[in-house]
């Protein structure tokens, strides 16, 4: 009983954390857009503001590739620490 009630709450914790991590990437890609967006208005900013975002979805995306094909041969926390720093130089 105590060890489903431990994988009851383990998997809650799963699903609420998540999500939360998900929106952090979309928040840094909305908050360079931003940045990049500068003083654009109207019909312009939406062009551009899709166009950013998407191209940032599509750069972490070719970078985790990148990544997950140089570390290629390192397991557990080896691996962990490689693609920490190999995605933090790729950024």
């Amino acid at each position: 009983m105590k060890k489903f009630l431990a994988l009851t709450i383990l998997g809650l914790f799963a699903v609420v954390a998540t999500p939360a991590l998900a929106e952090n990437s979309q928040q840094e890609r909305m908050k360079a857009c931003n940045k990049e967006a500068g003083d654009k208005k109207g019909d312009d900013r939406k062009q551009f503001m899709s166009t950013c975002l998407s191209d940032k979805k599509k750069a972490d995306d070719n970078r985790m590739a990148a990544c997950n094909t140089k570390s290629k041969g390192k397991t557990g926390d080896d691996r962990k620490k490689f693609m920490s720093d190999c995605m933090k130089k790729a950024a």
